[in-house]
């Protein structure tokens, strides 16, 4: 078990087993979730949506918006 102790300006450390597990940097976010019987978890928030760009590449011939309603709508209509 791991802790950290709070400054006075309510600061923690995250002890390094913990950054290690969880791959944190410097800089990264940290959500903090309440369950519903009062305990609180954190979870890291590493990734910013803009880093993700890119990340797929362009498709080599475009899809209309036409197509992809029918086909949305021809997958649908299997299940």
């Amino acid at each position: 078990m791991s802790t950290a102790k709070i400054t006075s300006k309510g600061q923690i450390t995250i002890p390094r087993e913990i950054r290690t597990l969880l791959d944190l940097q410097s800089g990264d976010k940290i959500n903090f979730i309440i369950d519903d019987s009062g305990q609180v978890n954190f979870v890291p928030v590493t990734k910013d949506v803009a880093t993700l760009k890119g990340i797929i590449p362009k498709p080599r011939i475009a899809v209309s918006v036409k197509d992809m309603k029918d086909t949305i709508r021809a997958k649908g209509s299997q299940t």
